[in-house]
């Protein structure tokens, strides 16, 4: 038998109700509120056995209700969705009345007054290595034995090289480091002067050896007594003189001095002699003449016989006495004397050109200005043997040190010599020391900051090596423990000082609050904070400060 739908829509009827009466109407009568209608042609074995198959029709019929009604149950578990959705809105949402009535007044924004230690620092970036490599040229344009040959195994890769290391050997000669930025490039020896013979003496003053005067760009006879000085604590001879007989010749000169001393002596000695009055003993005999002859002029004038005789005679003694007092000519002894004199001058300073020309030297091959020392050695391109034509080595810092750049306001702030820390691999903070803040061209420029950090084992090393790190550096703290209240909390009052709000109630009465001033004198700021020193009032740790409402 066909199975009979009937489906009666009712105004205003849900899609439930209509659902309903399908489900009523659509099996052919065996699900129904009633007696299912019968045809009168169907028997009652038929009826029998609709009866014993009940279940399974009603099954099936529920079957046939749902695969031709798809549209319908979709529609009615949509309405359901729809009715649940609408209890949980209801529930939850609130009107903007309700909202209003449930939400408590605002009250005032506070803070508590701190106590302890405040710091200010300034943060910056810094990237890990060594020193900027260079490589290591030996100037042996100068060498007069010949071929530059490495005559000693050079220092191996990791070596540190220091003030007076010797960076290599070559031709037998050693080539000293020093500490310096120009580079070598000539023989440095008596008489010379120039910025690089400055910085020769400032090298030398610095490790211990006297050069005079430091400031002067002069080699002069104490600069070459630094540089023999620096040759014996290297360990090598003095370079030999680049003139040759050099000794022989200050030999010489020493000889010539010593016969042109000689010379000025025998003619002073001449000249002593020439210009000498006459003996005791001849003035004595001058004086007894003298005295002779007034006494036979005195007799003669008595007798009346030979008084012009003996007149002449008086006359005679006395002009010989005067002649023997006075002055002699010693002109021809004194020109002598002069010239003898002149020749020890020449001879001096003959010997002294000699004695120049073997003080000590300092040759360009056997010296190596090295900035930032101690260096490392990062890479070696000669063995012994070799013939040196080109660079012999690369070298580097020896030490780890921290490259940083900080704008122009905090760079004012840092300090050489100042403290900074920062954080290793593993997260911990690793002190370090500001070791030179140098500013960029302009106001606006930033400026670097270098920093060498304390001691750090291989592993530390090489797990910072290349990276960038955070670097704080304090630059301005509280002498202990300070009261402090965040920046907001500090108002001006009318008169231009500070002060601060601080709460005596609940703060969440809002404006039925109570609260008083106290007049602050403010320290230093960090971090947000503030030290502040109470002036009128009373303040203390865990006060409530008003910072907004």
């Amino acid at each position: 038998m066909a199975a009979r739908t009937e489906i009666v829509r009712i105004e205003d009827e849900t899609p439930t109700t209509t659902f309903t009466k399908l489900l009523h109407d659509s099996t052919d009568g065996e699900v129904g509120d009633g007696d299912p209608e019968r045809p009168d042609d169907v028997s009652d074995e038929a009826a029998s056995d609709d009866a014993a198959s009940g279940d399974t029709s009603r099954v099936s019929g529920w079957g046939r209700v749902i695969r031709g009604n798809r549209v319908l149950w979709i529609v009615a578990a949509s309405a359901v969705v729809c009715l649940v959705a609408g209890l949980l809105v209801g529930r939850f949402v609130l009107t903007p009345a309700d909202a209003s009535a449930e939400t408590p007044e605002p009250g005032l924004v506070t803070a508590p007054v701190e106590f302890g230690e405040l710091t200010n620092d300034v943060t910056l970036r810094a990237d890990v290595g060594y020193a900027d490599a260079v490589e290591v040229k030996v100037d042996t344009s100068a060498l007069s034995s010949g071929a530059a040959v490495v005559t000693l195994p050079p220092p191996a890769v990791g070596t540190v090289l220091n003030p007076l290391s010797i960076a290599l050997e070559v031709s037998g000669r050693p080539v000293i480091v020093l500490p310096g930025e120009l580079p070598a490039y000539r023989t440095m020896k008596f008489g010379t002067s120039g910025p690089d013979v400055l910085q020769l003496k400032q090298a030398l003053s610095g490790l211990g050896f006297g050069v005079g005067d430091v400031k002067s760009n002069l080699f002069d006879r104490a600069t070459a007594e630094a540089v023999g000085a620096l040759y014996a604590k290297a360990g090598y001879p003095v370079p030999e003189a680049e003139e040759e007989g050099a000794e022989d010749a200050v030999a010489l000169a020493e000889k010539a001095v010593r016969t042109a001393n000689d010379s000025v002596a025998s003619a002073e000695k001449s000249v002593a002699e020439a210009g000498a009055g006459p003996s005791r003993s001849e003035l004595l005999d001058l004086d007894v003449a003298v005295a002779a002859a007034e006494q036979m002029l005195a007799d003669a004038k008595k007798t009346g016989d030979g008084v012009q005789q003996a007149e002449w005679d008086l006359q005679k003694a006395r002009v010989a006495r005067e002649e023997a007092l006075a002055p002699k000519d010693t002109s021809a002894e004194q020109a002598a004397l002069d010239s003898a004199r002149e020749d020890v001058t020449a001879a001096e300073k003959d010997l002294e050109e000699a004695r120049q020309d073997a003080l000590p030297f300092l040759p360009a091959s056997e010296v190596l200005f090295l900035t930032e020392l101690p260096r490392r050695v990062d890479a070696v391109n000669v063995k012994r043997g070799d013939v040196l034509s080109d660079a012999a080595m690369t070298v580097s810092g020896a030490t780890i040190r921290l490259t940083g750049a900080a704008a122009a306001a905090d760079g004012e702030l840092i300090a050489k010599g100042g403290d900074a820390t920062f954080e290793l691999a593993d997260g911990t903070e690793h002190h370090a020391k500001i070791a030179a803040v140098s500013q960029g061209k302009g106001d606006s420029a930033r400026w670097t900051v270098i920093l060498e950090p304390d001691p750090l084992n291989p592993e530390q090393i090489e797990a910072l090596k290349g990276t960038n790190v955070r670097v704080k550096v304090p630059v301005g703290k509280t002498e202990g423990k300070v009261l402090s209240v965040p920046v907001a909390a500090v108002t001006a009052g009318p008169g231009g000082e500070s002060r601060v709000e601080v709460v005596d109630s609940d703060p969440r009465d809002g404006d039925e609050a109570k609260t008083h001033m106290v007049v602050v004198e403010t320290g230093l700021a960090a971090k947000g904070a503030v030290e502040v020193t109470p002036v009128e009032g009373e303040l203390e740790k865990g006060d409530l400060v008003v910072i907004g409402e």
